[in-house]
Formats: C-alpha cells, structure tokens, sequence
C-alpha cells in the first residue's frame, strides 16, 4: 500500500509541473497559429491530456479486457466534469469567450446517447467503432474549419512567438503529464483490483479519476493563469475525444460484449453533468454549479460501487 501512495504522490506532482508548461506551450502556439484559445484547448490540449486513456485502452484490448477501456473512458467523461471541472468551478467561475464552446457542449451532450444507441445490442462491434470514428472525424473537421476562419480575420500577433519553445514547451509538459498518469494508473488499479471490483467499475471509479489527472492540472492552472477557454476546450474535447476515438480503438482491436445495465450509470451522470456546464449568459458558469458537481459526482461514486458490491 505504502508503494502506491508513492506512486500517487509522484503522479501529482509530475501532473503540475506537466500541466503548467504545457498550458505555457499551447497557448503561446495559439497565438503564433491565430487560432482561439478554445481550439488549442479542444484539440492540442484535450487529445494530450487524453494520451493516458489512449494507453489504458490498448494494453486493455491486447490483455483481454477491454471493458476496462470502456469504464475508464466513460469514468473519465463523468470524472472530466464533475470532478475536475467541479473542483475548479468551485474556486472561482468560468467564462467562455469563444462561439465554438457551444458547439462542443452540444456534442458532448450527444455522446451518451449516441453510446446506448450503439451498445444496447450488448456488443461493441467494430461497425459500433467505425462509425463512432466517423462520427470524431467529423466533428475535427468542423473545429479545424472554425480555427482556419478565426486565423485568416486576426491580424499577425504583434511581437515574434518563439514557435520552438513553445513546441518544446508543450511537448515536455506532455510527457510529464502522461508520466503522471501511469504513476497514478499503476498505483489505483492495483488497490481497486486487490478489493475485487469488476473490470469496468475498476475503469470507470479508479483508473478514470487516475487517467484523468492531466486534465485537472491542465484545467487549473489554465484557469489561474486566466485562460478559460483553454481550460473549458481541454474538458470538453477531452469528453468527445475519449467516447468516440478511444473507445473504438479497444473495440477495433477487440470487439466485446456490454454488461448494458452497469454502464448505464456513467451514461445517465455523463449526460446529467453536461447538462450542468451550459454556459449561462455572456458565456459564463458560475460558482454554484462546481459545488453541485462535486456533489453528484459523490453520488455516482456511491451508485458505481453499490452495483459492484450487488453483483
């Protein structure tokens, strides 16, 4: 036990000094590209933070249990929002300045409909993964398109962007962050398989709060570095790019069956908690709504594991 609370600790510490260059690097790419901030957070940002999950997913594919890729993403996408997100919102509230905020709410308010209509059969085929890929190619091809419009209006930034620091930046911070995740992967997993949970409620209770250490430090140390968007984007594009790119990867390596019933938890808090983050008017949410987060998010914790122990 004493051997992953030193993992824990490490994964912490890696986390923030990961999550503090890589905030430095992204937005300072963002400036160089005059791409908005949002666009960097729901693209550079979330696809790096969602690296861990990527990781789990095919070690868990090719170990032959890939329903711990399905729980540690949709955990994660509770964990994301309601956690993360919750926490941060706790301490100050968050304003979303740019129109492509919106759009990604909406998607990601989507997404557990679109998993149950895909996974109430209780298969995660691979026709299930090829269109949940199209459904994420989309969707890149939609926010790529509103960054190439936000750059060809802005004007060239004012002063010369170092681009190779801010690459440096972006790619140590990176590594940092994934490193923090498998010292927090390794020591979790090994607690909550040692209390005998099933494989998709170790993904979706340990691992999911684990993978998603990146995302905390990313969002919060955007947050009081004053970048909301970069921190909203890193949530949101989290949440999209984990249900519909990293879930398919373990069902295209390996197809599986759904327990439906003991997914459907994640699925419902997962729609509950985005419903929640609708930014309010002028773009803002408020401080209240991290303390209902937090709360739900307790909730869910306690449901997940109940149906555990029932079963």
């Amino acid at each position: 036990m004493s051997e992953a609370i030193l993992y824990l600790v490490a994964g912490v510490v890696l986390a923030w000094f990961g999550g503090e260059l890589f905030v430095r690097g992204g937005v300072g790419l963002a400036a160089w590209a005059r791409w908005p901030t949002a666009v960097i957070g729901v693209t550079v940002a979330a696809f790096g933070t969602s690296a861990p999950e990527l990781m789990v997913a095919i070690h868990a594919a090719h170990d032959g249990v890939p329903q711990i890729s399905l729980g540690d993403v949709l955990g994660s996408n509770v964990v994301n929002v309601s956690l993360v997100l919750g926490l941060v919102l706790s301490f100050s509230g968050m304003k979303a300045e740019d129109s492509g905020v919106l759009r990604d709410w909406f998607i990601s308010l989507l997404v557990p409909g679109i998993l149950f209509a895909l996974l109430m059969d209780g298969w995660f085929s691979r026709s299930d993964a090829m269109i949940m890929m199209g459904i994420f190619f989309v969707w890149l091809l939609v926010v790529i398109s509103h960054a190439r419009a936000h750059a060809a209006a802005q004007a060239a930034p004012a002063e010369k962007v170092p681009v190779a620091r801010m690459v440096g930046f972006s790619l140590l911070g990176l590594a940092l962050l994934i490193g923090a995740a498998q010292f927090v992967v390794h020591g979790g997993r090994a607690v909550a398989l040692a209390l005998g949970w099933s494989p998709f409620i170790v993904g979706a209770v340990i691992v999911a709060v684990a993978t998603s250490t990146p995302e905390l430090a990313t969002t919060l140390i955007a947050r009081m570095r004053g970048h909301h968007d970069v921190g909203l984007g890193n949530i949101l594009g989290s949440c999209i790019f984990n249900a519909f790119f990293i879930s398919s990867v373990a069902a295209l390596i390996q197809p599986y069956k759904v327990n439906v019933p003991e997914i459907m938890p994640s699925l419902l808090f997962a729609a509950l908690t985005t419903l929640l983050i609708i930014p309010g008017p002028g773009g803002y949410i408020g401080r209240f709504r991290g303390f209902l987060l937090l709360a739900i998010y307790g909730i869910y914790v306690m449901l997940s594991l109940d149906h555990s122990a029932a079963h």
